[in-house]
Formats: C-alpha cells, structure tokens, sequence
C-alpha cells in the first residue's frame, strides 16, 4: 500500500475519532427528548431549503458558510482563490497561454465540470460567461459563471451546497449551488487597501476597495460597495532554446504566469417596505476587467523565408499579446412580502457576459507586408433574462412535529448568445496570429426560452426525523422538456449526532455556446513528452454540415444520479463535524471533442471550402462518468483564559471515473478513416486531472487586540495524459503553508500575510529534454497555481 492513500485514510480515522470522543464527553450534558433543541451553530441557511429556520448544522443536506472574516483571511485577491483556500473540494487552477481561459479561469466542485456548479446572487441565477474554454485545460469546453467578477467586499456570506439539486434550482446545480448573499443594511461599512507581491520579485498587487450603507427614509436603506485591482503579471517561463540561430536564442521569449489584469468592480444592494407586509428589492452587480495575456513566441526561423514582410517588422521574432476586455453586468428587482399567510417573492433578472478581443504585436502572413500588427478579434456575448414566483406557506398538520412547509414556483427564463465578427484582416487568408478573428460564416445571435414550475415539501415529522421533497418541471424551446425529483432526511439520535442522506436526479442543459460557438484558432496540441505541435483548428457548432460528416450530432441534456450520506456531529463543546459520503453519476456529458487533425480531415474541409484548417472539433455528448468522494469538515472554537483559539480542518477524497464511452459516430467525410472523438488528454482531465485528496487544517488565535491564523494544505497527486501513455505525467503531492498577523486598534486593522510561504511550486514537465518542457516549465493544471509564495499587507477601517 503506498504512502499516501495510507496518510489521508489515517487522518480520517484521527478527525472521526477525535469528534466521536468529543460526542462521547457531551452525552451527559445532552438535553432531555422533549427539551427545546439548540445547535452550536446558529447561522440560518437559505440555500438547498424553502423553510425559514434551517441551520448550517440541521440542514438536510451538507452546505458551508463562508464569513467576509473567513474570506478576508485568506489574503486572496479575489473570490476563486478564497474558496480554494476554504473549501477541501474547490478547485480552482490558474492556466496560462490558454487564449481566453487567462481572461476567466473556470474553477471545479467536486473535480465536475465548471458548468456543474450553478451560482446563485442573493438566491438569484447568475448568468454564465460567454467565454468557451476550448484549450488543453481543466474546464475545457466549459462555459462557466465568472466568480470573480464579484467583488470580495460587497459579500456578506457565501453558501456553499455540496449536493445535487436540481429539482430545487434548475439545470446545472449537479456539483452543487454556490450561493453568494450581498450585504445589506444602513448601519456599518468598511474600507481597505492592500498591496501585495509575488516571491519572483513580479506580480505587483495593489487592490483597494469601500462598502458602506445609507438609509432610505425610516423605511429602507442602500449599501454600496467598489472595488479596484491592479495585477502586474508573473512569469515563470525559462529560456527558449529553440533555434540557436536566431537572436532570442537561450533567452526568455513567452510569458507563462499571471497575466495582466486591471479590473473595477461595484455593487448595489437596496431594499425598501412598501407597506408592513411587502418589500421592494433591487440589487446590481457590475464589472470591468482588461486583461493583457501572451500567445506563444514567434521565432524568427519560422518566418523569416516566408515571404510575408514580417521580418521586417519584427526582425528577432515576436510575441503576440490577446487583449481581453471582460464587462458584466446583473440587474435583479422584485418585491417579497406575505399575502392570506402565503410568502411571496416576485423578481425580474437581467445579467450579461460581454467579451471583446484585440490583439497586438501579431501578423497576418498572407497579408504580406500590408498585416496589420494589431487586429479587433471579435466579439462574444451571453444575456440571460428571468422572471421568477415564488410562493411558500407553513400548513400546521396533526402528528407532525413542526409545520409543513409547502413551497412552489415558476421561471420562465431567456437566454441569448451572440457571435461578432472581427475586422476583415483578422481573418483574411489563414488568419491572424495567435488568434484568427471570427469570421462572417461563425457570427449570429441565438436564444432560447425555457419555462419551470416546482413544488417543495418539507418539515420535521418528528422530533427527531426530519424530511423533503422537491420536484421540478421544465422544458426548453430547443430539446423539450425533463423532470428533477429529489428526497432528502436527516434523523438525529439526540442533540449530538445526526444523519442525513439525498438521493435526486438532475440535469444540465447544453449551453448556446455549446450548441452554436464557431472559431477557427491556433492550438499546439500536445504529443505528449513535452511535443507541441501547431494546428490551425476549427471548432465546429454541431449542426454545421462539415461537423457531421466529421461525426457530429444534435446535442442533449446531460442526466445526473445524486446519492449521499452524512454523519453530522454537534456536541455541546462547540465541535462541529461533518463527514459526508456522495456518488454522481452523469449521462451523456458534454465534452468538446479531440482535435480531429490529419491529413483525411485537412483534404475533406478544403473539398468543402475551409481552407487554411488542418483540424476540427465540436461539441458531443460522448461519456458516462461516476464520481465517488467523500468530505470530512470540522470546527472547534476554544475559550482560553485570556484569549481564543478557533481550529478548523478539511479533507475531501474524489475520484472520477468513465463508465461509459459513447460509440464513434459515423465520420462520412473521412472516406473511411475513424478518429476517436474523445482522446486520450481529454480522458486524463476527467479522470486524473484533479487531484485525488486534498485536506487542510487551520487555527486562528485572538489574544488582546492580536489575530494570529496559520493554516496547512496538502495536495495530492494528478495526472496529465498525452496522445500514448509514454506521454503520461504523474505530478507529486505538495504541503502549502499560509500565515498572517494582525492588530486591531479601535476601527482600524493592520495585518500582514503570505500564502505558500514555503514558496511551493508543482514538479517541472518532464523530459526536460524536450524544448517546450524547459520553456513551459510547470503544469497548467496545478492546483495551486506555479506563481510560487505571495506576501501582502493590508490596512482597513470598518465602522
């Protein structure tokens, strides 16, 4: 038995057994069946349940709650971080040379796709980016929310729901709901800057930002909040030893690190009674981010005999910069209140994802010596609209413990994903570098309309069983309709130990840009060993003909299968732990294909009038996947004599597996060569590309006016595929090591901190024979990132 899996199940056995003996040492203490029952934590949830007085601790299904204490703590500069510090079985890597994925790096729940996880604002579906991640990274082929478009000081607390619900949300809640509340009220507000830098001397990190609120008349209040970052970039990149006779030889010619980032960010939460019994509601988020990323280096060698001109403007080579301007924007306004005992909650929500690219310090070669060296890519935007009823009653029934709660509701929600096309040079011939802009034939604007309805039940049937069920009804203007179920209960054999247990059925629907993205784009595919080789690839929207005779066909909703089983312990001490068991399978998933390249593939998209491509890809419902995990969570606060020390620890084992993969389609315009639609790298980012176990453990000590937290993080290993095994690469599990100090003194906070202090960096890719290898020196999909230790200091003022 190796090492590792011998130190996460010993670390299990130790957390469960110190919370059984902590359970063990509480039984006296236990009130009497018949006594009111009272929970350590008393943090009211309103995510994954329609009552009004479930708690973190007596919540049917496991959920965590993230305080702006918790995420401050972290020294994170944006909120993807912070729950990657937070949460055992967040992920969240931090690509780069990945064309749009720099701009907005997609993070993973449960090591599921990015788009698995629905994110929620003030209980409200936020709209997802209109990005698609098409490049060799996690999340490929994914189109997620940007959780980093909302600033970290407009949040008040974050929800976290580690299960299935569809039947309560809609698609895409399969991994899990995050459920982000803003704050509110007109009574405290806060103010803070912080500079931060990287161990490499680089990165400079200045972020400033302000909240505060205002009262509108005796009857409501506004609270406002702003916030601004500026990023210098990292770089890890090595030298270039490719082409010892160009001027850049041994010379550091990529960036591979952090990019540039500038981005302003700003918040709105209001409220305001219009009578006694109803209250209007509006909140608005709104962000700007400009985002300045490297292509891969252009030496000289490769263009200097190409007749081009472009020697001549770049004489010693060139790197081409992607410049990404990201806006978002999410509007919600409503009005709650209560009307013949029935809560109501009427709401309209409008949000958008607008993405804009330029690049510069490029070429187009088959312009000559009239290329441009600066081209407007195009264009992509996502909106999303919805009007919501909700409606929720308790019913008092003989023989039950509490009341019923009966909630139900509708949606009718339109969504629209647009396509502009870039100017004519950015795509005249075989394109500009780097990134060949969108073309006529890939722009257009498309939508859809989807219509809900769902009815939740749930109360504690007795004092000690409690119990839920939800159902949900929808159906989509462009592959009809399904139905989510799911039952939840939660028995607690006292005061101390409780279980709990989910099983449902779920959805995701295939997102616009699934069905519809269009792009040619050039990729260095990897080989494997650390070869890099460039195709100019076009991804196909699947009902392009050329798509299907490559083997496309019509999309369909992934189906998903939720079990889970939970161990909740809360004695009197203040323990708190949670040990949760879960299984999620998913049917048909979406996966974007290989890189169908060749020279079968080349000849038939030249017969059919797509010159200059050597390869293509869409989007196919090709696997069937398990994934088995379990997540251990625990909290001790302890009162000392003159001060207070809070522990708190986490591990989540995760393992995914493909139990089914999709039989080839046929390829009709390969004159009877096949090509798998799912390679071997895509097999590996599913499967081995997150890592297995990661677990830490963290204590934050206050003594006078000091604040003193450490914490420990322990990733484990993962593995990257290439095109054959010979390409495979296992990366090493990595201990991280964050610590900071702080000082109050009256309103003002001054603290200082470093994350990965030890200056942890991922295994470099092997063989370091190879040129990429040494120029790229470490994995894009490390966990932790390869910026190495960041060290910050902070001053803040909160009234």
């Amino acid at each position: 038995m190796s090492a590792r899996p011998l130190l996460t199940r010993t670390a299990l056995a130790a957390a469960t057994l110190l919370a059984l003996s902590q359970v063990a040492m509480a039984q006296d203490a236990a009130p009497q069946q018949g006594e009111k029952k009272t929970t350590n934590l008393q943090t009211v949830v309103v995510t994954g349940t329609r009552s009004f007085d479930r708690t973190e601790s007596t919540s049917l299904a496991p959920i965590d709650v993230l305080t702006p204490k918790d995420l401050e703590g972290t020294g994170a500069p944006n909120l993807a971080t912070a729950l990657r510090t937070l949460l055992p079985s967040f992920n969240f890597p931090q690509p780069s040379v990945t064309d749009a994925t720099d701009a907005i790096q997609p993070a993973q729940l449960r090591g599921l796709a990015p788009d698995h996880t629905l994110v929620l604002i003030n209980g409200k579906r936020q709209h997802p980016t209109a990005i698609v991640n098409v490049n060799g990274s996690l999340g490929r082929g994914s189109s997620p929310v940007d959780i980093n478009a909302i600033p970290v000081n407009a949040i008040d607390h974050v929800e976290v729901l580690r299960d299935g619900a569809a039947a309560q949300y809609g698609s895409d809640a399969i991994a899990g709901v995050i459920n982000i509340i803003l704050k509110g009220g007109a009574e405290h507000g806060s103010a803070s800057l912080t500079r931060g830098q990287y161990d490499g001397g680089d990165g400079d990190t200045w972020q400033g930002g302000a909240d505060g609120g205002f009262k509108l008349g005796d009857k409501g209040w506004i609270h406002l909040s702003a916030n601004a970052t500026h990023q210098d970039p990292t770089n890890r990149a090595g030298p270039d030893p490719r082409y010892p006779a160009d001027p850049t030889y041994n010379t550091v010619t990529f960036h591979y690190g952090l990019p540039l980032t500038r981005s302003k960010q700003a918040a709105i939460n209001a409220q305001y009674d219009l009578t006694p019994n109803a209250q209007l509601y509006a909140f608005t988020l709104f962000n700007k981010r400009n985002v300045k990323a490297g292509g891969f280096f252009r030496s000289l060698s490769q263009y200097a005999s190409n007749g081009s001109g472009a020697v001549d403007v770049y004489p010693s080579g060139y790197l081409p910069i992607e410049n990404s301007a990201i806006r978002d924007d999410s509007e919600v306004l409503g009005v709650r209140g209560k009307v013949a005992d029935w809560n109501y909650d009427l709401s309209a929500n409008t949000g958008g994802n607008h993405w804009k690219l330029n690049t510069t310090d490029t070429y187009n070669y088959s312009l000559g010596a009239d290329s441009p060296t600066g081209f407007y890519i195009g264009t992509l935007t996502n909106r999303q609209d919805a009007f919501n009823g909700d409606f929720s009653r308790d019913f008092e029934i003989g023989g039950l413990q509490s009341p019923l709660t009966v909630a139900w509701g509708l949606e009718y929600r339109h969504e629209k994903f647009t396509i502009k096309e870039g100017d004519g040079a950015s795509y005249a011939g075989a394109g500009a570098q780097v990134f060949p802009g969108y073309q006529p034939g890939d722009a257009g604007t498309h939508g859809r309309n989807s219509r809900a309805v769902y009815l939740d039940l749930e109360s504690d049937l007795t004092y000690k069983f409690s119990a839920g069920l939800a159902a949900r009804y929808e159906h989509y203007s462009d592959f009809g309709s399904t139905t989510s179920a799911k039952a939840s209960g939660r028995y607690a054999f006292n005061d101390t130990v409780a279980l709990r247990g989910t099983v449902s059925n779920g959805f995701r629907a295939p997102s616009l840009q699934q069905e519809y993205y269009s792009s040619t784009a050039i990729n260095f595919v990897n080989q494997g060993g650390g070869v890099l080789v460039p195709y100019t690839i076009r991804t196909f929207p699947v009902t392009d003909p050329a798509a299907q005779a490559l083997g496309a066909q019509n999309l369909k909703p992934e189906k998903s299968r939720n079990y889970s089983l939970g161990l909740v312990l809360t004695p009197s001490n203040g323990l708190y732990t949670t040990l949760d068991l879960y299984q999620i399978d998913i049917d048909h998933r979406i996966i974007l294909s290989g890189n169908l390249v060749g020279d079968a593939v080349q000849n038939y998209l030249t017969s059919v009038g797509i010159p200059f491509v050597s390869g293509g890809r869409f989007f196919t419902n090709a696997v069937d996947t398990r994934t088995r995990g379990v997540d251990l969570v625990s909290t001790y606060p302890i009162e000392l004599q003159s001060s207070s020390l809070k522990l708190t620890g986490g591990i989540n084992y995760n393992k995914t597996t493909i139990r089914n993969i999709a039989p080839n389609p046929p390829q009709l315009g390969l004159a009877g060569l096949t090509l798998p639609i799912i390679d071997r790298a895509e097999e590996g980012r599913i499967t081995k590309g997150t890592p297995k176990t990661k677990a830490f453990v963290a204590g934050d000590w206050s003594v006078n006016n000091w604040t003193f937290h450490g914490q420990v993080t322990r990733y484990g290993e993962w593995t990257t595929f290439g095109t054959v095994p010979s390409g495979d690469q296992t990366f090493g599990s990595a201990y991280l090591l964050d610590l900071s100090a702080g000082y109050n003194w009256n309103d003002w906070t001054f603290s200082v901190g470093g994350n990965n202090v030890t200056n942890e960096y991922p295994d470099k890719n092997q063989p370091r024979t190879s040129a990429f290898n040494v120029i790229l020196p470490y994995p894009n999909s490390s966990p932790y990132g390869f910026s190495g230790a960041y060290y910050y200091a902070t001053v803040a003022y909160h009234w």
